[in-house]
């Protein structure tokens, strides 16, 4: 019989806790509407307890999706799944994940238990959380590094006290395939009331290693995996959603009749809106979803596909929702491009929204030749993503000075939560005078640690989009921007970055000690 994986996605809270990588409520419940057409089984919408605006995004996303399990993190303590809890209130199905560390390290240095205090508070905590739902998580953080004999009495007395899911976190991406999948079978004939649970895995990139060893847990009787669009997550990352439900698609003569209820035809979207929301880039060569997962450069390759596909592309593009790149042509054809890209993304608009940004596009039209796919991406994220966060910092005005044999020099006006701010400064280049001005005018030094800009488009009059990524007194954001000019594009991405930096530095201390207590 064909036998079930269930896609447990974790985006909105393994994946926000990434530096760079934090979201709005608003965002997270655009992001949670893609997730449940990608069909996932199950949406980790955040850390309740955390901070208001996680409850407040764990409760929206509760109250207006439908279908999937509507899912919150949850330390071990009444407090945190209390909370969870109110906040799953409005959803359909509600689940509440609780979790406590169960290696020694993590007992002796960070939790100060014993291990028989630690397996007192996993019951305590399983049997208090059922009280509101009979859909119960419970996860052994540092599930890899604990100790064997323990590890299986704390998963048998979870069970005991209620549990319906256990999940196995390889929570600092330690672990190898051939020994990850050991212990997944080891916990299946060791845990005498397992056949009660769906066992999960939790596998983190540290290695390198995250989707490896989820299949292979999956090979041993692993029924759920908890995963993130692109990999997104914690240091290196998790395991990536689409890596694996691809793999189990295309290699079914090694994994037989496992399946996921995923759409794949979902995939692509859903990555693209991740990258929007969140002002990052997939890199080029990322496996199903990159720019180059579908591309053939060399002869022998592109006489190969088109003899026959199968020769280098073992799965068809079509299948992951990977678009035809086209270019868009017309006024008509223009205004439904627009229109089916605003659907595509989930993005409530009225007729007057759709009139201004198809203006907009006209306006790049008259800049531009021809217009792209890649252009409408580009509009929609100006007009759509970003008017949604509530930015502290905007530029009103900026004017740079540059030429041969002369120092580039920039003046700014900025405002900041309202407060008009100028600053003129020199640089080495037109770039670099424009944000040390940006820095001057707001008094903050920021580190810069990766500036990147591409060619969204063929022809000398491509829009230019710029990636940013930078640190501000620890706190890592990235940011993009768009314009055919590529200083303003540069400046755009500066200025998104250091916003996302300053709104995660605000939200960093509000959840700074929760986070002092791990997760899985």
């Amino acid at each position: 019989m064909a036998d079930k994986v269930y896609i447990f996605d974790t985006t909105l809270r393994d994946g926000e806790q990434a530096p760079g990588f934090s979201m709005t409520a608003e965002e997270k419940v655009k992001m949670a509407h893609q997730l449940a057409r990608l069909g996932v089984d199950v949406i980790e919408a955040g850390f309740a307890a955390a901070s208001k605006g996680d409850f407040e995004a764990v409760r929206r996303i509760s109250e207006e999706i439908k279908g999937p399990v509507i899912c919150s993190l949850a330390r071990a303590m009444e407090k945190d799944i209390e909370l969870a809890a109110e906040a799953l209130r409005p959803a359909e199905r509600g689940r509440i994940h609780t979790f406590i560390a169960t290696s020694e390290i993590h007992m002796r240095y960070k939790l100060r238990k014993t291990p028989e205090e630690v397996l007192e508070t996993a019951k305590r905590a399983v049997s208090f959380a059922r009280r509101f739902t009979d859909d119960v998580e419970f996860s052994c953080e540092d599930a890899t590094r604990s100790e064997r004999e323990f590890l299986y009495k704390v998963i048998e007395e979870a069970i005991k006290a209620g549990a319906t899911v256990i999940n196995i976190p390889d929570t600092v991406g330690y672990a190898i395939p051939e020994e990850f999948g050991q212990l997944i079978e080891d916990i299946m004939n060791n845990v005498p009331n397992i056949d009660k649970v769906i066992l999960s895995v939790h596998c983190h990139d540290d290695l390198g290693l995250a989707v490896a060893n989820s299949l292979t847990a999956v090979s041993k009787g692993a029924r759920q995996v908890e995963c993130t669009i692109n990999g997104i997550g914690e240091r290196a990352g998790n395991a990536a959603l689409e890596e694996i439900v691809m793999a189990l698609k295309v290699r079914r003569d090694f994994f037989g009749d496992l399946y996921t209820e995923i759409n794949t035809r979902e995939i692509y979207k859903t990555s693209r809106l991740l990258c929007m929301i969140t002002g990052s880039f997939v890199q080029r060569n990322k496996a199903i979803v990159g720019d180059n997962a579908f591309a053939h450069e060399s002869g022998i390759h592109q006489h190969g596909v088109l003899s026959h596909r199968l020769t280098y592309e073992i799965m068809d593009p079509k299948e992951v929702g990977f678009p035809e790149r086209r270019m868009v042509l017309g006024k008509h054809s223009g205004r439904h491009a627009l229109k089916k890209k605003l659907d595509e993304y989930g993005i409530s608009y009225t007729k007057e929204d759709l009139d201004r940004v198809f203006e907009k596009l006209k306006d790049l039209a008259d800049k531009k030749k021809e217009i792209y796919d890649e252009d409408i991406d580009a509009l929609i994220y100006q007009e759509f993503m970003k008017v949604e966060i509530q930015e502290p910092i905007v530029v009103e005005h900026f004017q740079v000075q540059t030429g041969d044999n002369m120092l580039p020099t920039a003046t700014v006006r900025i405002s900041f939560r309202g407060e008009e701010k100028t600053a003129t400064e020199t640089g080495n280049g037109p770039v670099d005078a424009t944000i040390k001005a940006i820095q001057k005018a707001l008094g903050v030094n920021t580190r810069l640690l990766d500036y990147s800009i591409k060619a969204l488009t063929p022809n000398t009059d491509a829009q230019a989009e710029a990636r940013v990524v930078l640190s501000l007194d620890g706190v890592e954001a990235s940011g993009r921007g768009v314009d055919t000019d590529i200083i303003k594009a540069s400046v755009k991405a500066y200025v998104d970055a250091l916003n996302r930096a300053i709104l995660r530095k605000e939200y960093i201390l509000q959840r700074s000690e929760i986070r002092k207590e791990g997760t899985v």
